[in-house]
């Protein structure tokens, strides 16, 4: 069952209608009995994972908090994350590992009679992981108290607006919302709705439109000329921001009509005048992550170094944010490219901030104009690797941007279509961006225009969404 399917229309209704009607003593076991059944729907059988990776981490949480030795604590701590992490690694890069011997053997002469064993990435591992770890992390530096409820643990790790695709919650903010359980007020129903309705305009109608040139284009990359594959790169951040950002929404927007207020995970990532700005707006629950428990940490035990340090703990933290997006070498790369982007940054912060500063470069608009369209090109460059199969692919790609010019294939509907929901996506960010108290249609003061709004976005999700759409990118993360 996905956000976008025709079963989860009729399912999130009732989970709404049911939860308010539950005593709030029995709203946690509801919601968690709802969001089992949920992955369930996905996929059955690695319910059990799930639940294993919940009760390690309750029962790691639960030692950790009934000793007083910092030492045994951290070393519980530890055993517990590598428990965590060992399902993670298995499922994620058993395959790499396993062909990548394979590979090695054929190149050694070697031919192997043993069949490759192939498993299915269980949906949502990386994230549920990354939670849990978190948690584990934050009961260790006492941020945040042992929960004893198993149901809260079990809620918090597989929530069902969630446990796909993130946003990758934290123990503080969602065990104290989970401790009352509120009953949804009007004012969430209604803020949770229009979330989730901009949610499924992103997705349906701007990621999938995008998606269908996007991939026709990535998916037979030989066959296209260097224009081609420009506009298709440009184009192709736009549908990721669109896919995980419309998800994201979605899901703050169902959790929001049940009261829970979850963080958000996007903020206009391309008004960004810089890399490391951008990387403030865009997976911002990913990268807080990182920053919190990899970076941090890092840069502090490298503060030696100064600068380098710096640059040194930028580098491993986004080599790891790449092996978490895969396992492959497409994914180690991107991961590399993102840090050298950020090492330059930080050498050159001086001096790019006494130039601003002299020349006051930060009040002129064709300055940050610049700035814009220098990260988004960048950024969209670097994702040639996010989205090519392998290296080598990447690398014939990035060969025919810049050495083969020729016609530009574009169907016209499909043109039409992109044109009309860019617009609409763009103005609305434009607008949240620099005008953020005026033109405000989903919340005027006048009843009609609110309604025409909401008709408005309705009437383009069914007219120009995708409606036969697959799942969500991040669904293989």
């Amino acid at each position: 069952m996905t956000f976008t399917s025709f079963e989860f229309l009729l399912f999130f209704p009732a989970v709404v209608l049911v939860y308010n009607l539950c005593p709030q003593r029995f709203r946690v076991w509801f919601l968690l009995a709802v969001s089992y059944a949920f992955y369930a729907f996905m996929q059955p059988v690695y319910l059990l994972l799930l639940a294993a990776v919940t009760g390690i981490t309750y029962g790691f949480t639960r030692w950790m908090g009934a000793t007083d030795d910092d030492d045994k604590k951290r070393k519980i701590m530890v055993w517990g994350i590598i428990l965590v992490l060992l399902p993670l690694f298995f499922f994620k890069y058993f395959n790499f590992v396993n062909e990548s011997i394979f590979s090695l053997l054929a190149l050694c002469g070697v031919e192997s009679t043993v069949p490759a064993i192939k498993w299915m990435l269980p949906v949502g591992i990386s994230f549920y992981t990354f939670m849990a770890i978190g948690y584990m992390i934050d009961v260790n530096n006492e941020e945040v108290d042992v929960e004893k409820n198993i149901g809260a643990v079990g809620l918090f790790l597989s929530f069902f607006p969630y446990i796909l695709s993130g946003p990758i919650e934290r123990a503080g903010n969602m065990f104290p919302q989970l401790k009352k359980l509120p009953t949804s007020r009007p004012a969430d129903l209604t803020a949770g709705l229009k979330l989730m309705l901009w949610g499924y305009f992103m997705k349906l109608c701007v990621a999938d439109r995008l998606g269908i040139y996007v991939d026709a284009v990535f998916n037979n990359f030989a066959h296209h000329n260097g224009t081609t594959l420009t506009l298709a790169t440009l184009l192709y951040p736009i549908q990721v921001y669109g896919d995980l950002g419309g998800y994201s929404l979605i899901a703050i927007g169902a959790a929001r009509c049940m009261g829970l207020k979850i963080i958000p995970n996007f903020n206009r990532p391309f008004f960004a005048t810089s890399m490391s700005e951008l990387w403030r707006r865009w997976h911002m629950s990913l990268i807080n992550w990182l920053t919190d428990y990899i970076y941090t940490p890092l840069s502090f035990a490298l503060r030696s170094w100064k600068v380098w340090g710096i640059v040194c703990a930028l580098m491993l933290t986004f080599l790891i944010s790449g092996i978490w997006h895969g396992a492959a070498l497409t994914f180690i790369v991107w991961g590399f490219v993102q840090g050298i982007y950020l090492s330059i940054e930080a050498l050159l912060q001086k001096k790019r901030s006494s130039l601003e500063s002299k020349h006051k470069l930060t009040k002129r608009w064709w300055y940050i104009l610049i700035c814009c369209v220098v990260v988004y090109l960048l950024f969209a460059f670097s994702q040639i690797f996010g989205r090519c199969a392998t290296v080598s692919d990447a690398f014939v790609v990035i060969g025919k941007i810049f050495g083969e010019r020729g016609s530009l294939f574009l169907d016209r509907k499909i043109k039409g279509y992109a044109i009309l929901m860019l617009a609409i996506l763009f103005f609305k960010d434009i607008r949240d961006e620099f005008f953020p108290s005026k033109i405000r249609f989903f919340d005027s003061k006048y009843f009609a225009v609110r309604l025409l709004s909401y008709a408005f976005i309705i009437v383009m999700i069914v007219w120009c969404g995708a409606l036969d759409s697959s799942q969500f990118i991040y669904f293989q993360f």
